[in-house]
């Protein structure tokens, strides 16, 4: 087998576990290793670290796949790591139906992504080496998980990275483009052929899960108590009862008022009204996502609670504080200061104004790299400061950002600023990372790009 050297003074990442070598870390290379093909990775005295997969067009010039020598990544090899995956999925996601079954470096298989949705696989190819394995990765998938059909959707820019065109298409069975799965308890129609990545996002399960506290508690605010009154039948019972002394018939009248922006799916819209949400307001720029959405929330019978909307949620955002912003300044006509700023004869012109108990953001990646990180930045600030700005007092902002060049430290930074401008004091609730499916190991940065945060928001007093 071929072999590469790796510099004496390179840092020492793949003893510690990190699987890429750069090329910027190769001293030399020894044999005619071929592209996408296996190699043994040496230290600058000649002792073997690791066996990985070469690319000479890519930055990333080995991946490693092996701490000890491995002569093919045959079928027996995936069968092999695809058993260790099902099995710590099965662990952790006990009975679910719908999850990240390979994720890459994480389940020591780099270039590799696998969802599982049913009866149903879709693989991404991101790396020659895996894509030069595409019949042996198949027929491994088909041995341990015995799918109806396996879909590609490896039509993603990194495989450009890679000297690879992108593609997409059946690789086994039958795939219909629609599957229905579960999550949580709910039901989710899935597009596998247009939906974003693999047509559904995994990582924010456990995430979803977490705002089911935020959901209620909210009846108070309006002046409905419950009170204990005595039924038809003789039978005292607490009803929820009004300012006016009428009983309140609505099942979700402690439910909150929600805000979903960046919906794609409508998945955190569905687990707000799973968990007992009044009203919520699911928002994004795609109407094909939208369509989506409204499938999934008729799927689950939630239709007379959501309301659509197709617009940016930059400039919707944006448009609500100018709302409230001028309702501020009608309602201060009254005063000598207020009657020379504002004529209340004029209309409104945002057309906005209103405020939610909880305003969820979960915007896509801001900062596909280093370079784009403070305009990164800027995108976070904003979202978040008009974000805060629209949950009512002593409500929640559920807020995160999937950016691995947006660390965890500056993500709380912007926000802090955020809330700064905006006069706000916020109470961290929750900081959360991706879900069990979705694991991390140590050492290796490029993983830990989830971060997740329920935030407490009061005016400053």
């Amino acid at each position: 087998m071929a072999s590469v050297t790796l510099e004496k003074n390179r840092k020492k990442r793949l003893e510690q576990g990190h699987p890429w070598v750069y090329a910027g870390e190769v001293a030399s290379v020894e044999g005619e290793p071929q592209p996408g093909g296996l190699v043994e990775v040496l230290n600058h005295q000649g002792r073997f670290l690791a066996t990985g997969y070469y690319n000479p067009a890519s930055q990333i010039r080995v991946r490693i796949v092996s701490q000890g020598p491995l002569a093919a990544m045959d079928t027996g090899f995936f069968v092999e790591r695809f058993t260790e995956c099902l099995r710590h999925r099965e662990r952790f996601l006990p009975g679910a139906d719908a999850y990240r079954l390979v994720y890459g470096e994480a389940d020591f298989l780099p270039g590799l992504i696998v969802d599982r949705f049913g009866e149903v696989l879709v693989v991404q190819l991101l790396t020659l080496g895996m894509d030069k394995q595409r019949a042996e990765i198949v027929e491994a998938l088909v041995q341990v998980m015995a799918p109806h059909g396996i879909y590609e959707r490896s039509d993603v820019s990194v495989r450009e990275l890679e000297g690879l065109e992108q593609t997409t298409g059946v690789l086994y069975g039958e795939c219909p483009r629609h599957v229905t799965v579960s999550e949580n308890g709910l039901k989710l129609t899935v597009d596998i052929e247009e939906g974003q990545k693999t047509g559904y996002f995994f990582d924010q399960r456990e995430n979803r899960a977490s705002i089911a506290p935020l959901m209620l508690g909210w009846g108070g605010r309006s002046g409905i108590e419950l009170q204990e009154m005595e039924g038809e039948d003789g039978q005292k019972m607490n009803l929820p009862v009004n300012k006016s002394g009428k009983v309140v018939t609505f099942p979700y009248w402690d439910g909150a008022t929600v805000l979903e922006c960046f919906a794609h799916t409508g998945s955190f819209t569905l687990h707000a009204c799973k968990y007992g949400a009044k009203k919520v307001t699911c928002l994004d720029v795609s109407a094909h996502a939208i369509e989506s959405a409204k499938t999934n929330v008729e799927l689950n019978g939630f239709t007379d609670r959501v309301e659509f909307v197709v617009d940016d949620a930059f400039q919707y955002l944006r448009n609500q504080v100018k709302g409230l912003e001028e309702r501020a300044e009608r309602a201060s006509a009254g005063s000598s200061e207020g009657a020379k700023k504002t004529d209340t004869a004029k209309p409104m012109t945002a057309g906005g104004g209103r405020t939610w108990d909880v305003v969820i953001l979960d915007p896509p990646a801001f900062a596909k790299t280093k370079g784009a990180v403070a305009g990164a930045v800027r995108g976070y600030k904003d979202i978040n400061l008009h974000g805060m700005k629209l949950v009512n007092e002593g409500g929640y902002l559920v807020t995160a950002s999937c950016s691995y060049h947006m660390q965890p430290d500056l993500f709380l930074e912007t926000i802090a600023d955020a809330a700064k401008d905006a006069g706000k004091v916020l109470r961290l609730i929750e900081w959360r990372a991706a879900g069990k499916d979705h694991p991390q190991i140590l050492g290796v940065n490029e993983g830990h790009y989830l971060k997740f945060a329920i935030f407490e928001v009061r005016s400053k007093r």
